[in-house]
């Protein structure tokens, strides 16, 4: 916290130490733009480029986001010298007001604030939960694992079926025992209470996650922590369709809208578990599978040209579904049995290592 609210400080500063030569305040802005965004082949991270832009205060277009940056900024210390944590909404609540005799608003709408808390993200090479911000937490956990959350220690594998759910900060949280051979990352709500139900988790020493579709911030960095901390491996279990290979693309190597961050959200060791068109075909689960639609057939063409789907096997996997016209869910192997997918399916491919990179 300390560093961080040195970072604020110095940004402060800076701007101060600008009016007292007489020179016209600026702040530099790293673009977070597509044009901006760039896939490193070394990192094998999306990460953002070199580009920066210029916000000046004595510039018409530029004078009210350099004044909502100073803004948040100035709150955002407020926060972390008093130890509260707010939402992006109650932020954006409490700093709008009407400007002294005028009738210019501070802010107008959220999504004039949102954008400039990802500017100092950026700005200050700091995540937005470190500045005591937060967002709606999504994602549950299972395992054999013990935390200190706010001075509470919280037993993971005591949880009964609702398990601990992740908050969008988990950087203060503290890991007492961790005692597991990997994690497993699951889409469905459904499925992680089936393996939750089965306690695959405790007959596989893994850390069973759920991510409730697209991992929230909160999540990613919950499971790259694991990952880096504890050198456990991770496997992703999602629909085999494009929206679930996107899934798994994000918590990999990051996403486009938050490259600026994906060193410090991404897991680049994470594998890809399945289901995959190849398992429907070796499983016999044409029967419950789903017509792709047009979008689902242009989305997956677009993926096979993201330069970390060309490995053969994701273009095989990808011109598959291309090919049979369908796409399938992870429910679809409770046609084998509802305990199919914890008895059979995922200890044979863990097993055999049937993993995609």
């Amino acid at each position: 916290m300390t560093d961080v609210k040195s970072k604020l400080t110095r940004l402060g500063k800076e701007v101060l130490k600008q009016i007292e030569q007489g020179e016209n305040p600026s702040l530099a802005v790293p673009i977070r733009s597509l044009s901006n965004v760039v896939y490193d082949e070394k990192t094998k991270l999306i990460r953002l480029g070199d580009k920066v832009s210029k916000r000046y205060f004595l510039n018409v277009a530029h004078a009210k986001r350099f004044m909502q940056t100073l803004l948040v900024a100035a709150k955002c210390k407020e926060l972390l010298e008093e130890n509260i944590h707010t939402s992006l909404r109650e932020l954006f609540y409490n700093l709008k007001r009407t400007l002294p005799n005028s009738k210019e608003n501070t802010f107008d709408d959220e999504s004039e604030s949102n954008p400039i808390i990802e500017d100092l993200e950026v700005m200050l090479d700091v995540l937005r939960e470190q500045l005591h911000l937060g967002a709606d937490p999504k994602g549950r956990v299972v395992g054999n694992i013990t935390i200190v959350d706010s001075g509470d220690t919280i037993h993971l594998d005591k949880l009964g079926t609702g398990g601990w759910h992740i908050p969008s900060n988990v950087e203060d949280i503290k890991f007492k025992r961790v005692d597991a051979d990997f994690v497993l990352v699951v889409e469905k709500d459904a499925i992680w209470e089936r393996l939750n139900e089965d306690k695959f988790w405790k007959k596989h020493r893994c850390i069973l996650i759920s991510t409730k579709g697209q991992a929230a911030r909160g999540a990613r960095r919950f499971i790259r922590r694991l990952n880096t901390e504890f050198s456990l491996p991770v496997y992703v279990f999602t629909d085999s369709d494009p929206y679930g290979w996107y899934i798994y693309s994000v918590i990999k190597a990051g996403s486009m809208n938050l490259a600026y961050i994906s060193s410090r959200l991404a897991t680049i060791e994470a594998k890809f578990i399945g289901l995959t068109m190849s398992d429907v075909i070796n499983y016999e689960l044409k029967k419950w599978t789903i017509k792709a639609t047009e979008f689902d057939l242009k989305r997956a063409k677009e993926l096979g040209k993201y330069r970390w789907f060309k490995h053969p096997l994701w273009q095989r996997e990808i011109n598959l579904m291309l090919e049979k016209g369908y796409k399938a869910e992870l429910e679809a192997l409770a046609a084998r049995g509802l305990r199919f997918v914890s008895q059979v399916y995922l200890p044979e491919k863990i097993k055999s290592g049937d993993f995609l990179p």
